[in-house]
């Protein structure tokens, strides 16, 4: 899932940015609100955490102006602020939380999962072909009573296609959905993986559980063989 943090104090940019990327989010940063607009426009989102205090657009301004283009994405604010007048501003002009700083990284989490959920479908907790299991909740995968150690990333390209059974997906739309756009990613970066994905969940078993379709892209075969 994608998410677009917004806030101009980059040390903890950065830190909200590492730490949500090894959760296994794709997140885009922006550090002043005319940046959040132009992001908003240029990507759906799951989700956006959105500073209030943001030099040239604040917060509440951003969350306003998407609110009247009639952009829903669920919208978590953070601010140094915690008076009830302030909160009271956030929601009322269309954020869907609110979380004064400081603030503890795992109640950021919590919240934006809770955030992700009433935005849409729920994920399914495990997610199951063949005998290949992917368990979302513990980030944990086996095929049979065999354990598989899978990176984040290779996690993420996993569960995407365990969700489109059935269907084809192309380079283009992985690079869309599970690298956010400071990554630099090409569609060689997507090879790369898959190939290292491939070793680890068929080669050792004699399965083929994810096809390339030539000129078009990938899909998984429900049986794993």
């Amino acid at each position: 899932m994608r998410i677009l943090l917004v806030e101009d104090e980059r040390r903890l940019a950065e830190s909200l940015r590492a730490g949500l990327s090894a959760e296994g989010y794709a997140v885009d940063v922006a550090h002043n609100g005319r940046d959040a607009l132009w992001y908003a426009d240029e990507h759906p989102y799951s989700a956006m955490i959105l500073d209030i205090m943001l030099p040239g657009l604040n917060g509440y301004r951003v969350c306003r102006k998407l609110r009247e283009r009639g952009d829903t994405t669920p919208i978590l604010m953070l601010t140094a602020k915690d008076g009830e007048d302030d909160e009271i501003e956030a929601l009322d002009t269309g954020a869907d939380d609110f979380l004064p700083k400081p603030f503890s990284y795992g109640v950021l989490l919590s919240r934006l999962r809770a955030l992700i959920r009433r935005g849409g479908a729920t994920r399914p907790g495990t997610l199951r072909l063949g005998d290949l299991e992917l368990d979302q909740a513990s980030h944990t995968c086996r095929r049979g009573v065999a354990e598989i150690s899978l990176t984040t990333k290779e996690f993420a390209l996993l569960a995407y296609l365990m969700k489109r059974q059935g269907e084809v997906v192309t380079k283009a739309e992985l690079l869309e959905n599970l690298w956010d756009f400071a990554a630099s990613a090409t569609a060689n970066l997507v090879e790369v993986h898959m190939s290292a994905l491939r070793r680890k969940i068929d080669l050792p078993f004699g399965a083929e559980t994810i096809r390339t379709v030539r000129g078009a892209g990938y899909h998984v075969v429900g049986s794993g063989a």
